[in-house]
């Protein structure tokens, strides 16, 4: 486990975002920012860079991923959710999430899916596409609701319908999983393994509900605490 999770290291740079006390990392929301715009830059070119407008819901990301229960708890955000992360087109949600997986690596982390790659896949590979993403990963989806509607053998398929019921379950019913008691597979031990899922989308509640259905908006309740960009952010593309 890394001893040190409030500094990161960047070539021979170091930033310290927080300071442990009592046993306890104390991040500086203040001093994380300066740490995303320089791994935005190396990451993304030097033209990016956080918007004073795009700070609120910056503040719920992050306190999200460094596992803030107590200011998550302020703004209703639950921990043991995922992240709906919505906005505009170009407002920067997918680069948020790619950037965010840096900050706290040892809280929480996963792999981030474009919906399109996705049904592509089951049109190639049919239902077994399914199945892949039916496993203890941590994803996160995005562009959802961009993906067109999948077709293998000419079966048509809600793809990521049928996805993110099956998430569903995975996320508000935690399998019993083996996990390895040291990394030399010396022993094993059962827990619970809860599985969390995000996404990015442009669409509204409503959007969702129409393209998915009320079934999948109802479990999309359940399993996502929903972060939204203002909707007259800008467009970082341009």
């Amino acid at each position: 486990m890394n001893s040190t999770p409030h500094i990161k290291t960047e070539g021979t740079s170091k930033f310290q975002i927080g300071e442990i006390r009592n046993n306890t990392v104390h991040y500086d929301f203040e001093k994380i920012k300066t740490y995303l715009n320089i791994k935005g830059h190396m990451l993304f070119g030097k033209n990016f860079r956080i918007y004073k407008e795009d700070e609120a819901p910056l503040f719920k990301l992050c306190s999200y991923f460094i596992q803030d229960h107590h200011s998550c708890a302020q703004m209703g955000i639950d921990t043991s959710k995922g992240i709906l992360l919505s906005g505009p087109v170009g407002c920067g949600k997918t680069s948020l999430m790619q950037l965010l997986l840096h900050l706290a690596p040892h809280k929480t982390t996963y792999e981030i899916i474009p919906t399109r790659n996705i049904v592509f896949s089951f049109n190639a590979s049919g239902f077994e596409t399914l199945e892949q993403y039916n496993q203890t990963r941590n994803y996160c989806f995005d562009d959802l609701g961009v993906e067109p509607t999948g077709s293998h053998y000419a079966k048509d398929c809600n793809v990521m319908g049928e996805i993110l019921l099956s998430r569903y379950n995975l996320s508000c019913h935690p399998k019993d999983v083996i996990q390895s008691l040291s990394k030399y597979g010396t022993g094993s031990y059962h827990t619970k393994f809860r599985v969390t899922t995000h996404i990015t989308t442009n669409l509204n509640a409503q959007e969702l509900e129409k393209r998915y259905g009320n079934r999948v908006r109802s479990c999309i309740r359940a399993m996502f605490n929903l972060i939204s960009f203002d909707e007259a952010s800008v467009d970082k593309r341009k």
